[in-house]
Formats: structure tokens, sequence, C-alpha cells
């Protein structure tokens, strides 16, 4: 176990770093293209708005995956890596390969993620009567 948990925690700091370059170098890009007087017509900078707000989207989602290699990190270092957080029965290393900070292993991820769909479902479901409500109560 203290083998795997060594390569697994080489790994995370290798992905730790290069996931902090990724943020800052999206971090780089977005100031050179922020400030200053807008150029080129409205498609010109409808382009460059669209690409600064997806430059944004994946910083954020750099950030997510930062803070989950830091949490992975801190398990290691508790003893609790590798463990899934929803059964507490061991994470396979042939998972933790391909996501090194994995908190729940494949059946609890895809029992989540089932909750999380239905759920997601109902509140689409609930908001598409609301606005069908309150357009029949305009009419």
């Amino acid at each position: 176990m203290i083998e795997k948990s060594e390569e697994m925690k080489a790994l995370l700091v290798k992905l730790k770093d290069e996931t902090l370059q990724e943020i800052h170098k999206a971090m780089r890009s977005g100031s050179e293209n922020a400030g200053g007087e807008p150029t080129g017509d409205i498609y010109d900078q409808a382009s460059s708005e669209r690409d600064r707000e997806l430059g944004l989207l994946l910083s954020d989602r750099e950030r997510d995956k930062l803070r989950k290699i830091d949490e992975a990190l801190l398990k290691i270092e508790d003893g609790e890596y590798g463990i899934c957080e929803e059964c507490e029965e061991e994470i396979p290393l042939g998972r933790l390969k391909v996501m090194p900070f994995a908190r729940y292993c494949v059946k609890c991820q895809s029992d989540i993620e089932k909750i999380q769909a239905q759920t997601r479902r109902f509140e689409e479901e609930r908001a598409y009567r609301e606005i069908a409500f309150g357009e029949e109560e305009e009419a």
C-alpha cells in the first residue's frame, strides 16, 4: 500500500504541476486579450469575447481539478487515499491511475451520477411547468 501511495503521490504532484502551468498559461492569455480598445468588426469582437469566456471556463475547471488534487494529496498524508468515500471499499488501482483524484469507486460514482441526472431532470421539468403555468395565467 505504501508503494502504491508513493507512486500515486508522484503522479498527483506531476498532474498538479501540469495543471498549474495550464492555469498560468490561461491567465497570461486572458490578460493579453483583456483591456484596450476593441479592435476589428463586431464579429471579431464577439469571437474574442467567446474565446475569453471559454478561457475563463477552462481555468475554473483547472482550479477545481487543482483543488481535487490537493485533497487527494492530503488523503495520502492521512493514509485515507484510495478509499471510496461512499462505500469505504478500496478504489481499484486502475481507476486511480486514470483519475488519481477519484473520490469514489466506479459503482458509487455511477450511482451518484444517476441521482444527479434524475435531480436535474426533475428540476428542469419543474421549471418548464412553472413557465407553462405562468403563460396560462397571462392569457
